[in-house]
């Protein structure tokens, strides 16, 4: 007895076999190139959703390369395709972008999509254009995968159902239908991803804000209590920043060794509930900051305004980019100062530009490193060769010891004496911070710091802490003295 010929599978992109969304990867692709174009993107809001799709992706259209996929789903639909089935892409995508996806995958008979002066393939236009599709090759019956609601118009007409990556109402609504449908469960958003997104360790380099008002051996509540507030509002501003680093790096991303892991990169948190987030967080960061100062909410907005100009083009220029970081570490002190209402040092200014452009060179260097180890070139998404790391070294160490010819040229001057009862004693800080400076340019060079930021290495350090101890005691012993 011959077994009965599978039915047709059709199968959704966006959101399905890709947990991401082409059309959201397509706007931000836009934005990238040139942050006016969103005003284009408004523009093309009145042409309908088929007539929007169509100008966009004659713009930009996402590498198939770098999408996040659904393995097991792409994994099964291989199976199927080998075994002789007939199985469709079937999308409400672009239909360009839909025919790339299908040559990337390799799985597909033939593909279905929104084309140029069609309806947008959604909903019941999707149905019917499987239904027709279907017929024209002699199927009265088929089977869909998707996840969405507006997915249930499509099931409702299927014979079979697969559901891939469903919200546990949509689930619910099409088990009335497809008591049997086959699922491929979607992993839940924890709280754990959404703290990692936000990369909230990265919070930790916020307590730069707390520089000056320690400097100045304040021990005033009420400016503790501002910089509390200031802590919390930069915070959440850098948050918000980072996520919008994430969203316009999502194909270098996904690239690299150990940033592809970053949940916007894996595909473990949508891009408009990243926007959304995003958005929530910035308003809050500037509500904060109103209350700490006008002029703390001024330099927010500066940094705010100089972390996405770097995002979106400064990264990619080789040595703007070391430069703009350091500058936005230094920031956060000068940030410190007007949140805490205290005079802020130039010799500390001074001090900070080098150590943090040292650090911003460590970074760079780190990833130079990786690049000789993948035999590669080019560092993705950044302006740097594997031939300038060298150059880099020289100049990161350089800047590293110029930090501490500040602080020694510091310790002999008219403000130190002013502040510290012993400056003397300042002059042990000297060799230990230099200490800290060469073995962390050490372990760069052994190959150490592969792939991590300096200051994260930093404050999982025993030794760094170590320093972080003894400067301190450095720097109590300066201001009362031995036995006082």
């Amino acid at each position: 007895m011959t077994a009965p010929t599978p039915l047709p599978l059709y199968v959704d992109l966006d959101g399905s076999l890709t947990p991401s969304d082409t059309l959201h990867e397509s706007v931000l692709l836009f934005i990238k190139q040139n942050p006016l174009n969103l005003l284009r993107l408004l523009t093309w809001l009145p042409q309908g959703k088929a007539g929007f799709k169509q100008r966009l992706g004659d713009a930009v259209r996402p590498d198939p390369a770098r999408l996040p996929w659904r393995d097991d789903l792409i994994n099964y639909l291989k199976d199927e395709h080998a075994s002789g089935r007939e199985v469709v892409l079937a999308s409400a995508a672009d239909a360009r972008i839909v025919r790339e996806v299908a040559e990337h995958l390799g799985c597909f008979t033939d593909t279905l999509g929104t084309e140029p002066d069609g309806p947008n393939l959604s909903r019941a236009n999707k149905r019917e254009a499987i239904e027709a599709h279907a017929r024209a090759r002699g199927h009265e019956a088929w089977a869909y995968a998707g996840n969405s609601r507006d997915d249930l118009a499509v099931w409702a007409g299927a014979r079979e159902a697969i559901v891939v990556n469903a919200p546990d109402g949509v689930l619910r609504e099409l088990r009335r239908q497809h008591p049997q449908a086959r699922e491929f469960a979607r992993e839940p958003l924890t709280l754990k991803t959404v703290l990692k997104a936000i990369r909230l360790k990265q919070w930790a380099k916020n307590a730069l804000l707390f520089i000056p008002l320690l400097t100045a051996h304040s021990l005033d509540p009420k400016a503790w209590g501002m910089m509390l507030l200031a802590f919390v509002s930069f915070g959440l501003c850098a948050s918000a920043t980072y996520l919008v680093n994430d969203l316009l790096d999502l194909p270098s991303d996904r690239v690299h060794r150990i940033k592809r892991r970053r949940p916007l990169a894996a595909g473990a948190i949508a891009i408009p509930s990243a926007v959304a987030l995003g958005v929530a967080m910035i308003v809050a960061a500037f509500a904060l900051a109103w209350v700490v100062s006008v002029g703390f909410t001024a330099l927010l907005l500066l940094y705010t305004v100089v972390t996405l100009a770097y995002s979106m083009r400064l990264k990619r220029i080789p040595l703007i980019d070391v430069l703009v970081l350091s500058a936005l570490y230094t920031l956060r002190i000068g940030a410190g100062a007007v949140a805490a209402g205290v005079d802020l040092s130039n010799w500390l200014l001074a001090i900070s530009i080098f150590l943090f452009l040292s650090l911003a060179l460590v970074k760079r260097c780190a990833e130079l490193e990786e690049l000789v180890d993948e035999d590669a070139t080019l560092a993705p998404g950044r302006g740097y060769r594997a031939n300038d790391l060298a150059s880099l070294r020289a100049m990161g160490m350089s800047s590293g010891f110029m930090a501490v010819l500040v602080l020694a040229l510091y310790i002999d001057s008219q403000n130190s004496r002013a502040l510290y009862a012993h400056p003397d004693w300042l002059w042990a800080a000297a060799p230990v911070l230099l200490l800290w400076i060469m073995r962390i340019w050490l372990k760069t060079g052994r190959r150490e710091l592969v792939g991590e930021d300096p200051l994260q290495f930093a404050l999982r350090d025993p030794f760094s802490w170590g320093t972080v101890a003894v400067m301190g005691a450095i720097g109590l012993v300066a201001t009362v003295g031995v036995g006082a």
